[in-house]
Parts: structure tokens; C-alpha cells; sequence
């Protein structure tokens, strides 16, 4: 039996507990509760403990590309960052369209001990967008896969993009879209705007992204089925997904990291870190992105960590690839833009990180609120701390944000009542 003891913790909320935890589950909270000789005490003076976080969209790269990340790498990075769940994408080699790959992912995240490892099935056969993959076998699998997407490829035909809401709507599924038309976005190097213009760049139009976001939420209405809309990147963008919730569309949406803080102004540098799929939009766009956030009109902050070897950025524009690293640098923007802006609060962070994407992803394990019951995924800042982002536990470096100072620490994560990171360190192994 293991029993952990975090002291002095302040909630969301402002309660003070300290929080008893025995194996995987809480099994007290109150003022000043006794630890026995057995009892491992974390102290958490002047921290918020929150629930675990959890991602909705982390490229794990493996199978396939290990040279960019591998699951152990990516489980680490995520307990740094504070999660306890990611959910990983589809686009690895072989893709995640079967059973045998998504049940495969999923055994590489158990064995890691980290995270839960949650694997995202493709909607397509190969990502090709020609006809279904197994999404049935899929879901019936030891994975129990209830998210399914293309991300990095749209689901671009309306037929089939309609036959994948129907088929998921059946075992209470979701369709995650990569909202991209492919041929208004031909050979587009980033926003399609001034910057663009003045650098000679191919423009990735804004309204690439809002038409197809446009006709899903129809699709969605029509069929009566989830539909969540990956890394929303433009105002007009919002505006619809803001239209379709008033209309009662079942649909969801998720902003990242880099497009809450982050501008095309960057382009400038030729820095092809600032390289990414949806591009970085203009300082309007990162605003009303924000606002939204706030407001509720987008539900949750998803990193879209999408790891690189050092090749495929450390070249000139036009050759590298799309894609920036986020999992450890997450909790920072999301305390940047609802804390440090005091325009929300901890409740709302707990919303956007953790208990949201937990409900899209049907996860009945996490995003749990603090009580005593609960299973243990739990994660500890210090909001009064800063970080200069620095080395990561991914294998990339593709950091948009190295070199800054950002608001909060996480200090601890405990995953299913075992510190992954304890005092800022990642501890030597996981939970296996």
C-alpha cells in the first residue's frame, strides 16, 4: 500500500486540505490530517493543486518516427507539464486506422507509465480521405478509441465526412477536424495577409479554415452527432463555432498554446520555428481567441505538440516542416491568459485543461474534481513562480516559445496516486 500526503493544498476555489491519497484513489481531505511512519508527505505550501491535465491533441510520433519523439519521450514531457492523460494522434506509420495499431499505442503508453496514453483512431484509410477506416473495430478494441481524426489532413469530402459522424454517433464517438480546405491552401508557407504579401510567402487564406468548419457544423446539426474542431485559428472561425453552439449543434472546439500568444509578425525572422499548420494568424485573431477562451465559446486549450528532429526545422522555410512542441509550456500560456490577465480564474483553467477535454474524450478517470473517491491525477503550480523556457524532456527542440519568461510552475504531477514529477524533477520511472 502506498499512501501520499499533500499538504497545505489550496483548490481552484481557494479551500485549503491537505489531501491523503492511498494507492490510486483520495481518501481524505481536511485541515492538518496525520501522516503515519509509512506515509510520503508532499508539501504543497503556496500551490494550487488542480486535476490532472488533459490533451486532446499530442502527436506522440510513434510508431514510425522515433527520431522525433517516442511515447516514453512524450509521457515524460506530458508530466512535466502537468498531464496525466494525452490523447495521441493518428498520423504515424503504420497510421492508427485498425485495431492492432491503436491497441499497440496504447500498450506502449502503459508501459511508459507516465500518462494514460489515449489513442486517437483515423476517420480514413491511410489518412487518404477515400473511405472509412475501421472505426467500428476501433472502438470495440482494448483501446475503446471514442476520438477519431485526420489531423494533418482534412476530412475534406462532405459524403464521407458525413457516413464518419453517422458511424460514431452510435457508440457516442466524436470527429475531430483538421479544418483545412486543401485547395485553397496549395503550397501555403503561412497566413495569407500583409506579412505574407511582403514576404513572397503563399497565403494560407483564413477562410480555408472557416469554410470547412462551416459545413461540418451543418453536417453535425443534420446527423445529430459530436463534432470537435481541432486548433481554431481565426475570428471568423469563432464566430461560427459561437453560431452553431446557439444553435444547439453539438460541437466543441479547441484552441493551442501558440495561437493564444503568438503572431505572423514572427514569419519575419524566417525562423522556421514559427512554422505551423494552422499558420499563426494576426494579432485580431489571437485577441478574439482569447475572448472566446474566457467566454466559453471554445472549450478547451489542446497543445497540438507536434515534435520534429532537428533537420526538419534547422533549413530554410519553404522546406521545413509544420509543427511546434508544446506539452511543458502549456499550464504557462493558459495562467498568462486567464490568471495573469485577471479576466478569468483557476476554475476556468481547471475547465479548459483538465475537465473539458476529459468530457470529449469520454474519460471517466480524469478530470475528476477534487473529493475524496476521486482518483488521484492531480497537478501542483506555483502561480507565483516564473519560467524561462528551456531544455525540454521531448526528443525536439522545435520550441516556438525557448528563451521566454512565462508566468507559473508546475512543481508536481501525481498520476493515479504516483509522483511523475515531483519538485520540478521528472521522476526516473513511471508507473509500471
Amino acid at each position: 500500500m502506498t499512501v501520499l500526503l499533500l499538504k497545505s493544498a489550496q483548490l481552484a476555489d481557494g479551500s485549503l486540505f491537505d489531501i491523503e491519497i492511498t494507492d490510486q484513489v483520495i481518501t481524505a481531505m481536511a485541515p492538518n490530517l496525520s501522516a503515519s511512519e509509512l506515509t510520503q508527505q508532499i508539501d504543497c505550501s503556496g500551490l494550487i493543486v488542480l486535476p490532472g491535465f488533459v490533451d486532446l491533441h499530442t502527436h506522440l510520433r510513434e510508431p514510425g518516427f522515433e527520431q522525433s519523439e517516442t511515447v516514453l519521450t512524450a509521457s515524460r514531457s506530458a508530466a512535466a507539464g502537468g498531464f496525466t492523460a494525452v490523447h495521441a494522434m493518428a498520423n504515424t506509420s503504420p497510421v492508427a486506422d485498425t485495431a492492432g495499431v491503436v491497441e499497440q499505442v496504447q500498450a506502449l503508453g502503459l508501459a511508459a507509465g507516465f500518462v494514460d496514453v489515449v489513442p486517437i483512431g483515423a476517420v480514413t484509410v491511410g489518412l487518404e480521405g477515400l473511405r472509412l477506416a475501421e472505426i467500428g473495430a476501433m472502438a470495440n478494441s482494448k483501446a475503446k478509441v471514442r476520438v477519431f481524426s485526420d489531423d494533418g489532413k482534412c476530412v475534406f469530402d462532405p459524403v464521407l465526412m458525413r457516413h464518419a459522424l453517422e458511424y460514431v454517433k452510435a457508440f457516442d464517438g466524436v470527429v475531430a477536424q483538421h479544418a483545412q480546405e486543401p485547395r485553397l491552401t496549395e503550397g501555403a508557407q503561412m497566413h495569407e495577409g500583409e506579412v505574407s504579401a511582403n514576404l513572397g510567402l503563399t497565403g494560407w487564406p483564413a477562410v480555408a479554415e472557416e469554410a470547412i468548419i462551416a459545413r461540418d457544423v451543418l453536417l453535425a446539426e443534420h446527423v445529430g452527432s459530436r463534432l470537435h474542431i481541432c486548433h481554431l485559428s481565426t475570428a471568423g472561425s469563432v464566430e461560427i463555432i459561437r453560431w452553431a453552439k446557439a444553435r444547439g449543434v453539438q460541437v466543441t472546439a479547441e484552441v493551442t498554446p501558440h495561437h493564444l500568444l503568438l503572431t505572423d509578425e514572427l514569419a519575419r525572422t524566417y525562423d522556421p520555428v514559427f512554422k505551423v499548420n494552422p499558420p499563426l494568424r494576426t494579432q485580431a485573431d489571437v485577441l478574439a481567441l482569447r475572448e472566446a477562451l474566457i467566454d466559453g465559446t471554445i472549450d478547451i486549450i489542446a497543445t497540438d505538440h507536434a515534435p520534429h528532429p532537428t533537420e526538419s526545422k534547422d533549413c530554410e522555410w519553404a522546406s521545413a516542416a509544420f509543427g511546434m512542441i508544446g506539452l511543458e509550456t502549456a499550464a504557462s500560456v493558459a495562467i498568462d491568459v486567464l490568471i495573469k490577465s485577471e479576466k478569468s480564474n483557476w476554475q476556468r483553467l481547471t475547465e479548459v485543461l483538465s475537465v473539458n477535454p476529459a468530457k470529449i474524450g469520454r474519460l471517466t478517470e480524469q478530470g475528476q474534481s477534487i473529493r475524496v473517491g476521486s482518483v488521484a491525477n492531480l497537478v501542483a503550480i506555483d502561480p507565483n513562480a516564473s519560467t524561462v523556457v528551456g531544455q525540454t524532456q521531448s526528443k525536439s527542440e522545435n520550441n516556438p516559445f525557448k528563451g521566454l519568461e512565462l508566468p507559473g510552475k508546475v512543481v508536481h504531477t501525481i498520476y493515479r496516486g504516483y509522483a511523475t514529477l515531483l519538485n520540478g524533477k521528472v521522476a526516473e520511472a513511471g508507473r509500471i
